[in-house]
């Protein structure tokens, strides 16, 4: 393969083949392929696209290019669950003890936050003393002994996307949907599961804003994950307004304890409830979506899911005390609530705009460097159809000074349009598939 004719053939909209696709993968993962020539076949499939055979050809590659979790002495059914991504979108803190107290086995690697969108790790990590960075043998023993593991991505599994992603962010080729299909996918088959829940999100909040192409992603996903062997069910959700009120890694942990309690933000709730169920029937654990369901009602209110929580955060090295006395965190130095301006109904939630204010707060990153305030962030108080008056609160900002929050408090007002008439909320969910 000459890597030149090969950049070449995307850029006029040619199919490679797949072993030229390997190829390139694996020069480039040793350092024999320059970034500056991977970037630009990354902009030739951003413009061009990939049918689905080159997906599944880069999707093999990238899996291929380090290591895989062994999980296959864990005789029973293995399921995880992906989210694209949004402002709020703490599912699955929720969601892996909850499928791991109806019976399924979770070996669940996720990855921290970065632009306006929360990281599963940096929410993790906010609790004290929790360990995300797990060794294989570590993580494979948590599977086994527990049925649950939450961690990170070493260094050995899929180096590829690692090398890959970092310069798709900087190439602007972060939407491509191949591309996010090799990510995804290469990651999540490369634990050993058997089985993959997956939620596109979709809105201005999300990666991929426009429904067609949430619905396109999540297609393309199913049919590339199936063809793995996978067992595979893909929601498209909404990411119009942020999921739950909370936006903030401590913040949103806190709200994750009120819904494994049941007491939760019904939107939150629901969401969790439709993903986890899907986890429950593909697992063999019940026959249908609503039998799942209600096993899942059942282990929030009895408190088993919860408990199970608590579990996962001792194994791993978290200090429960956190979770049952809150009152004990550090809080953020500056708390106090933004009120509308106008009266009448919340019409538009610009949810992208949100999502950086967190940022701003130190709730998330603007770069991988920087560092993460666990106590900032955001309570919005407002969803849309919401009735809100003068002097009423939009939103109570965590921040760790008033200058902070003074930035903050603007830019929130602008994220949120009131209307005089009464606009109805979007659907949570969109397709399921």
């Amino acid at each position: 393969m000459i890597v030149t004719e090969f950049i070449d053939n995307k850029k006029m909209g040619k199919e490679h083949k797949p072993e030229d696709i390997k190829d390139f993968i694996r020069k480039y993962v040793s350092g024999d392929i320059p970034e500056y020539q991977v970037a630009a076949w990354l902009m030739a499939v951003n413009f061009q696209g990939m049918t689905d055979e080159e997906t599944v050809a880069l999707i093999d590659a990238m899996l291929n290019s380090g290591q895989r979790i062994d999980l296959s002495d864990v005789d029973k059914f293995k399921i995880d669950k992906h989210s694209t991504g949004g402002v709020g979108d703490k599912v699955s803190l929720i969601l892996a003890p909850l499928a791991q107290s109806a019976g399924c086995i979770v070996p669940m690697i996720s990855g921290r936050g970065l632009g306006h969108t929360g990281g599963t790790l940096d929410k993790l990590e906010s609790i004290p003393g929790f360990n995300v960075n797990l060794s294989e043998d570590k993580f494979i023993q948590y599977v086994k002994e527990h049925g649950l593991a939450m961690g990170g991505q070493t260094d050995q599994l899929v180096p590829a996307d690692r090398k890959m992603y970092s310069l798709r962010d900087v190439t602007c080729t972060v939407r491509s949907i191949p591309l996010i299909c090799g990510s995804i996918l290469s990651k999540k088959i490369a634990e050993g599961i058997d089985g993959l829940v997956l939620d596109v999100k979709t809105g201005n909040g999300a990666f991929l804003p426009e429904l067609t192409q949430s619905k396109k992603l999540a297609k393309k996903l199913k049919s590339a994950a199936e063809k793995f062997g996978l067992k595979v069910k893909v929601l498209t959700t909404d990411m119009n307004q942020p999921l739950g009120y909370a936006a903030g890694n401590w913040l949103e942990v806190l709200e994750c304890i009120d819904t494994l309690k049941g007491e939760g933000p019904e939107d939150l709730t629901e969401v969790t409830l439709n993903l986890t169920s899907w986890m429950v029937v593909l697992s063999g654990i019940e026959d249908n979506f609503t039998r799942a369901r209600n096993l899942l009602e059942e282990k929030l209110n009895n408190g088993e899911a919860y408990k199970r929580f608590l579990q996962m955060v001792e194994d791993q090295d978290g200090d429960t005390s956190f979770i049952e006395n809150s009152d004990k965190y550090k809080k953020a130095q500056y708390i106090k609530p933004v009120l509308s301006k106008d009266s009448g109904y919340i019409k538009s939630i610009n949810t992208h705009k949100v999502g950086m204010a967190g940022v701003k707060l130190g709730a998330g990153r603007q770069k991988v460097e920087d560092n993460i305030r666990p106590e900032v962030g955001i309570i919005a108080r407002k969803k849309i159809g919401d009735k809100i008056d003068v002097d009423e609160p939009i939103a109570e900002i965590h921040a760790n000074s008033e200058k902070d929050w003074k930035v903050v408090a603007d830019d929130l007002r602008e994220a949120y349009k009131i209307s005089k008439q009464k606009t109805e909320a979007p659907p949570l969910i969109y397709e399921t598939l």
